[in-house]
């Protein structure tokens, strides 16, 4: 049994079909699960297989490539782990979308600035714009006094009028003159203009979370996408917090990265 297994594996080949396509895919002593991995990338990059395309079902899948539904599974198992497909429970297994907008998250960058890296037009829907009362998270990243209000401002970004980013921004409310109303895409600018602060750094914390009922909405999130939230206190030349920013991210759209130094003690 042992030997006919092995030969399988060097000899076996499965007979694909999608559509009018026929192709030939030679198992050799590879292990077959490393083939089944190279064989969805090549399709991926062939366009065969979508951004977005739901793959057929394990039992169907593993019969059309003619191994195991345990290689299959440990096929995608990997493909998961590299983020090249997603599985969503209860829905099934779906080609991952590839981010349109990168960023090193060691970079200070504006989200205007990130759209327009990326040769889109930067837009901006405002759904709230005055003070309000801060929230124990604001006090304590913007240092706040007691009685101190914050200037509240909830966005939605747009790239090429399609939402990308729902942003919420507080500065703390004696940086804001009464009256003052943000008129440009640049929270950056704004404050510049309205409070002659110039921004020199920030500290960011990036968690993820689920479907959000509203903000995903907003965002026209498929179900199940889930969001990036870059969380980054603002400080001025003199190291004075100006700005808490709270940022969700499509995930299928946005990614970040870091650069670390390996530090020798």
């Amino acid at each position: 049994m042992l030997v006919l297994e092995n030969v399988e594996l060097y000899f076996e080949s499965a007979i694909i079909l999608r559509g009018n396509r026929v192709m030939s895919m030679e198992l050799t002593n590879r292990s077959r699960y490393l083939v089944i991995i190279d064989k969805i990338k090549q399709d991926i990059e062939q366009g065969i297989l979508q951004q977005g395309e739901q793959l057929p079902s394990e039992y169907n899948l593993a019969k059309t490539l003619g191994v195991s539904r345990t290689t299959l599974r440990e096929a995608l198992r990997i493909l998961e782990e590299e983020n090249i497909v997603i599985r969503r429970h209860g829905i099934g297994t779906f080609i991952n979308k590839k981010p349109i907008f990168h960023s090193g998250i060691e970079e200070l960058t504006s989200v205007t600035d990130m759209i327009i890296k990326e040769g889109k037009k930067p837009g901006t829907s405002l759904l709230f714009s005055d003070y309000a009362e801060p929230i124990d998270e604001d006090r304590k990243e913007l240092k706040l006094g007691s009685k101190e209000l914050v200037y509240l401002v909830k966005r939605v970004r747009t790239a090429d009028d399609k939402p990308m980013v729902y942003c919420i921004d507080k500065i703390p409310s004696s940086l804001i003159p009464p009256g003052s109303k943000l008129t440009t895409e640049s929270i950056f600018s704004f404050i510049e203009d309205t409070a002659s602060v110039s921004i020199s750094y920030a500290t960011a914390v990036i968690e993820t979370i689920g479907y959000h009922d509203e903000i995903s909405e907003i965002l026209e999130c498929e179900q199940g996408t889930p969001l990036l939230v870059l969380k980054q206190t603002h400080y001025d030349l003199n190291d004075q917090p100006v700005l808490y920013s709270i940022n969700f991210f499509r995930a299928d759209t946005f990614s970040f990265s870091v650069f670390r130094k390996r530090v020798k003690l």
